[in-house]
């Protein structure tokens, strides 16, 4: 039987993790953009209508809106919270065109540049407070010790005692490296180099493709070769709190490497569709992960602002990165890309937008139980 945690965990996990996240996004623009002197319209947490709020003595509208599934900074000039330049703006001092070509890209950049920063924080915090996750083993923590009985490294003819050093050609240097490598790529046909005693020796296998089911009935599907370490155990190294930092930026571009294997691998077939969520999946994950204590949510509360960051760094229109690829054109050109290009290209960044939420929100509504059981899936 699966747990569910009760459903006002769903709702304040979501708010507690958007919330500040999108927040923090959004002063960012606003913090980096009011540094230069650019001048803000409204600072809006959510969209549609306005729930509450209050104008400053700079002239700038501070709101809460209705629907709490972003949000925005429209600077002075701005067409509308895309940061699209309306042609019919008187040209102010402080417009958010009139700025120089380099505070305009840094202003767009603080955004996703905040969340990459809260990441790092986040996962720095864990690691100061709690230590890092170290395998300890009397041997080697990349000996063989055992194998499970559908072992394809088994079966390619490993043995017991074999120290696998590299995947692929890639050096490995513990046991969870070696775990997490191969669990990015389901049935992928790759070389596993050992040594057994002096002798180097490279296995030619195909992962296994294994479905993993947690306590909250969710699947996620990852590549296994059935080997285990010898008498290993994981233990909490303390942590330094300047060692930290470095120690989770390095962190923090491990699980972006393999959030790009993942979209790759979705884009290429090689992992469904299904697998991408939108804000149901993000509400249920953060009601999920709040039941199971702070560590855990603050973990996902980090690996959700990496999301963040990523996907508006992507270069598409209507996003940070679309903004970001235009000034580098306008740089190269040495003046702004036309307005008809223009438009267009915003018409096409939103209507991708638009279809990745659609795609995104039938992944979400399908994957509810009450939507299986009344199909019979």
């Amino acid at each position: 039987m699966f747990e569910s945690p009760p459903f006002w965990m769903y709702v304040i996990g979501f708010l507690l993790v958007l919330g500040p996240l999108v927040t923090l996004h959004e002063l960012g623009h606003y913090l980096v953009g009011r540094w230069f002197g650019v001048g803000a319209e409204a600072f809006s947490v959510g969209f549609g209508k306005e729930i509450a709020g209050y104008t400053d003595k700079r002239g700038t509208r501070w709101k809460l809106s209705m629907l709490p599934l972003g949000g925005y900074v429209q600077f002075k000039g701005d067409m509308n919270p895309a940061s699209v330049p309306d042609p019919s703006a008187p040209a102010d001092a402080d417009g958010f065109q009139q700025a120089a070509l380099w505070k305009r890209a840094l202003i767009v950049a603080a955004g996703p540049v905040a969340n990459l920063l809260i990441t790092i924080a986040i996962f720095a915090g864990l690691f100061a407070m709690l230590g890092r996750p170290t395998l300890e083993s009397a041997v080697d923590t990349r000996t063989v010790g055992e194998f499970s009985e559908t072992s394809v490294a088994a079966e390619a003819g490993m043995q017991i005692g074999d120290v696998i050093t590299a995947i692929d050609g890639a050096e490995v240097e513990d046991f969870r490296a070696i775990r997490d490598e191969i669990a990015l790529y389901p049935s992928k046909d790759l070389v596993v180099t050992a040594l057994r005693g002096d002798e180097r020796l490279d296995f030619s296998m195909t992962t296994e493709r294994v479905e993993m089911t947690d306590t909250f009935g969710n699947t996620s599907v990852i590549g296994m070769i059935g080997v285990g370490p010898t008498d290993a155990e994981f233990v909490m190294e303390a942590v330094g709190p300047f060692e930290a930092i470095p120690m989770a930026a390095a962190h923090s571009w491990d699980v972006l490497g393999m959030m790009l294997t993942g979209l790759k691998q979705v884009v290429t077939g090689e992992r469904s569709i299904k697998e991408l969520g939108g804000p149901v999946k993000i509400a249920k994950y953060s009601g999920e992960q709040m039941s199971l204590g702070w560590i855990a949510f603050l973990n996902f509360a980090a690996l959700i602002s990496l999301n963040l960051a990523f996907i508006n760094f992507l270069p598409i229109p209507a996003l940070d990165g679309g903004h970001l690829a235009f000034y580098a054109a306008e740089a190269v050109r040495r003046k702004p890309v036309g307005p008809v290009a223009t438009e267009w290209a915003y018409r096409t960044g939103i209507a991708v937008v638009l279809v990745f939420m659609v795609v995104v929100t039938v992944n979400d509504v399908t994957s509810l139980s009450i939507f299986g059981s009344l199909f019979g899936s």
